[in-house]
């Protein structure tokens, strides 16, 4: 393509940027691209489209070269570098792995465009506009290549190619494009026309097996860590539901107590009394406390415990379902073959909440959830999420900072509770009321009438709850509020 008119430029994408070139009465599409991983140049058959705003590189090479002809073309220093001369005119490709990047520079050697500009506090060799170029410091020390009618003598040993093989391109899955045929040597050698048509067929294959490497690794760790989180809580639902099984024995221990109190020693550590089916019975006691207190403790164990029981059960039901949906969505990640696919799980998991991008902090460091507030975060049923504070300060972050507008907040009536809130991503109409009371009943058992029977909860937009002016942490007004009941 020597003498050869610039008729365009294009930038299909940040690091890319195709030639097209007429001359002798063809057009051929030089595609060059200075991707860290993807470095390389080649004619393209395939067509591609502009940036929407074409970027200031694109720019200059329209404005610079555009009608000018293609004067010559060389490497520099038999090496990583090709210079495309248009006159008084030099774009300079460095495909050069990670510090690979595209320059103009005018007559004067003076940088006029940069596809990657580089100041420098980034780079000894700072690549900054009317600043002289110089040649990348790490290349080999051969003569310049400007022919490229034969592979040089230098290439031919270290390839172990013979005289008969020269100019035979082809490519493989597995090692790449070469120029020469190498099909003695990998099995799954294609030949090809041009060694054009070599490189272009090998990183369509390989870019785009990268980018499905890529997707599915970052689906995977979302939806490993969903799935990591489900398993954590489903433990600790299960070791609560068998905590609840043991409300019997406690209530037992605490009947036992009060009936045979002048048998408990002061201060005593156990006591052994004879159970209603004749069997003694041994049950550790609070030295510090009275046999009726330490009654009255047993009582209390086993009324929360017995109160957990509905919660901890339909909480177990939901969030053993999510776990086979996300086993399952796992499997189809790890066996899928298309960005296709791919992209419809990565829909799904952002519409279901399971993808989530850590909060780093401007010194790199993670911060933790919520700020480090005292913020449970339940899978309520539908997949809803339901979060509570644990203390004031968390239940003032929560409904401050976190809840929006449309999200649901709930509270018990009149008393000390959890702030409790459904979120509800700007759709409060479609929430249940099998949300709502799965969200009042965690409202109920986080605060001071868990064992009070019959509660009332109020239920609001998060829109009509303010905070009363000098009110006292977790302090709330509201208005527009709705009822539920539910039984402690």
């Amino acid at each position: 393509m020597l003498g050869a008119k610039l008729q365009s430029v294009r930038q299909p994408n940040d690091t890319t940027i195709i030639l097209e070139l007429y001359g002798r009465g063809i057009s051929q599409h030089l595609l060059i691209s200075c991707h860290p991983e993807f470095y390389r140049a080649y004619f393209t058959s395939r067509k591609s489209k502009n940036l929407p705003n074409p970027p200031q590189f694109c720019t200059a090479l329209r404005s610079n070269l555009v009608g000018l002809s293609l004067e010559s073309v060389s490497m520099t220093k038999s090496d990583r570098v090709l210079r495309l001369n248009f006159g008084e005119w030099t774009l300079i490709a460095e495909l050069m792995g990670r510090h690979a990047n595209m320059i103009l520079v005018n007559a004067n050697n003076t940088v006029q465009g940069a596809a990657l500009w580089i100041n420098r506090s980034k780079s000894k060799r700072p690549i900054m506009a009317q600043q002289k170029y110089e040649n990348p410091p790490v290349l080999r020390d051969f003569p310049d290549v400007a022919d490229f009618r034969k592979p040089p003598a230098s290439v031919l040993p270290r390839l172990d190619v013979r005289d008969s093989q020269r100019w035979n391109p082809g490519f493989s899955a597995s090692v790449g494009a070469y120029p020469f045929d190498l099909s003695d040597q990998v099995l799954d050698w294609m030949p090809s026309p041009s060694i054009s048509h070599a490189l272009e067929s090998y990183y369509l294959v390989e870019i785009q097996r990268r980018e499905i490497e890529a997707k599915r690794s970052w689906i995977l760790s979302q939806l490993n860590r969903v799935l990591l989180a489900r398993e954590v809580a489903l433990s600790s639902l299960i070791e609560a539901r068998d905590t609840g099984a043991k409300a019997a024995g406690w209530q037992l221990n605490g009947e036992l107590l009060l009936a045979y109190m002048d048998q408990v020693s002061p201060e005593s550590e156990e006591v052994i009394l004879t159970n209603y089916e004749g069997n003694p019975q041994t049950i550790r006691l609070d030295p510090e406390l009275s046999a009726k207190d330490n009654a009255l403790r047993y009582f209390d164990r086993a009324k929360r415990a017995k109160g957990r029981q509905s919660l901890v059960g339909e909480q177990i039901e939901r969030i053993e379902a999510s776990i086979v949906e996300l086993q399952s969505r796992v499997r189809q990640a790890e066996d899928a073959t298309s960005l296709q696919v791919l992209g419809a799980l990565e829909e799904e998991a952002k519409t279901k909440k399971w993808t989530h991008a850590q909060p780093i902090t401007k010194g790199g460091v993670t911060e933790r959830p919520f700020e480090g507030h005292r913020i449970k975060d339940v899978l309520g049923p539908n997949n809803y999420r339901i979060l509570y504070g644990e203390n004031a300060e968390a239940n003032d972050y929560l409904t401050l900072r976190i809840a929006k507008s449309n999200d649901y907040w709930l509270h018990v009536r009149g008393h000390t509770s959890a702030h409790v809130v459904i979120q509800t991503h700007n759709h409060p109409e479609k929430v249940s009321r099998e949300v709502l009371m799965a969200a009042a009943k965690i409202a109920v058992q986080n605060s001071n009438q868990k064992h009070a029977g019959y509660v009332t909860v109020d239920y609001v937009l998060k829109k009509y709850v303010r905070k009363p002016k000098g009110g006292a942490k977790g302090s709330a007004l509201v208005t527009n509020e709705n009822t539920l009941t539910v039984e402690a």
